[in-house]
């Protein structure tokens, strides 16, 4: 039994170290305060980003999340680069040049978005000299030149200098279709490799050129934290280490660069590149995902590209200055959520 005696000599004792934290340091704690309060007004969210230049990785189409990120960063005034995987980069160009996506670049003032710069980026590649012979020699790869992380890195700041936004979009795992227990080391590390290490490289390589008080963004899935059949080829694990790297980039780049770094984990879309993951019996892997999410999710709703730009944009912005080594979820809460209906597991394999 604790004796009444021993309980008083703790409680002045801890009120002696309150009371000496209190004395020694109080100076220094009221300017701390008095500076948040002042330092800037409270309703000035920030989300005026004229003047400041983003690199967007990933985007080759108007259907996915990059391009609504490229949208809500281009409603708020910045302007827009782009990185484009080399074999879709033809396509891409002459989809915009012909007015393709002129409904999906409309803003809502109106006015159209215009992405500035368009750089091939083949994200897997960091230096010039880890090209292999048949990617150079590939078709899809003639005339181009300068598609590696670095080499697109020293292209943007020749361009702009410096730049003050940084976007992964990227994933991409060959044997996404097979099960875990059916994935190949190869394809497991391809898919590590795309989807989670080219987001270690591309802050090793923008970072130089990134001003203090930037901001860096990827995407992230569910699959990471929970088992979701059908995602399969390695991709949870390396959506997982993505979230891993977030949280640890959120800290190397925030000391040596003064940017922050966060993830959103986003719900599922029906994008091009997430339609062609597989077929199942009735559904494709993805009709079957964003069926489930919305008949299960908190929020009985559609989920859109413009929930994750909107997120992003404010992830991107200084209105979350003070934001970092987050993993955001938009996913109308999905998330959250333990058991729900049994259902929908058997349609995501033939």
């Amino acid at each position: 039994m604790l004796k009444l005696s021993a309980l008083c000599v703790c409680l002045p004792t801890a009120a002696a170290y309150a009371f000496a934290g209190s004395a020694l340091g109080s100076r220094v704690q009221q300017s701390r305060v008095a500076t948040q309060r002042t330092e800037a007004p409270i309703m000035d969210l920030g989300m005026d980003l004229k003047g400041k230049v983003a690199f967007v990785a990933g985007v080759g189409d108007s259907s996915g999340y990059g391009w609504a990120i490229c949208k809500a960063l281009a409603e708020a005034g910045a302007t827009i680069t782009v990185g484009t995987w080399p074999p879709v980069l033809g396509i891409f160009k002459k989809s915009l040049e012909s007015g393709r996506f002129d409904e999906d670049c409309k803003l809502s003032d109106g006015s159209m978005m215009k992405i500035e710069s368009i750089y091939p980026l083949d994200a897997v590649f960091d230096e010039p000299e880890d090209v292999p012979e048949d990617v150079k020699s590939n078709k899809r790869y003639a005339g181009l030149e300068s598609f590696t992380i670095s080499e697109v890195a020293k292209s943007v700041e020749g361009d702009y200098g410096k730049i003050d936004i940084l976007v992964h979009s990227l994933a991409n795992g060959p044997e996404v279709t097979k099960p875990l227990l059916e994935t190949s080391r190869r394809g497991y590390l391809a898919a590590s490799s795309a989807s989670a290490y080219s987001m270690v490289s591309l802050v090793q390589k923008f970072g130089p050129i990134m001003n203090p008080g930037g901001s860096v963004l990827s995407l992230t899935y569910i699959a990471s934290e929970m088992v979701i059949p059908g995602y399969g080829g390695g991709m949870s694990s390396a959506k997982a280490a993505l979230e891993s790297d977030t949280r640890t980039l959120a800290w190397e780049a925030g000391q040596k660069y003064g940017v922050r770094v966060n993830t959103i984990s986003a719900g599922p879309l029906k994008s091009r590149a997430a339609s062609a993951i597989s077929k199942g019996k009735d559904k494709s892997f993805i009709e079957v995902a964003i069926d489930y999410c919305y008949d299960n999710a908190p929020l009985t709703r559609d989920l859109t590209s413009d929930d994750v730009g909107a997120t992003g944009m404010f992830l991107l912005s200084p209105a979350s200055a003070a934001v970092t080594g987050v993993t955001m979820y938009v996913d109308n809460g999905m998330h959250a959520m333990g058991m729900v209906q049994n259902k929908a597991i058997a349609q995501c394999y033939d």
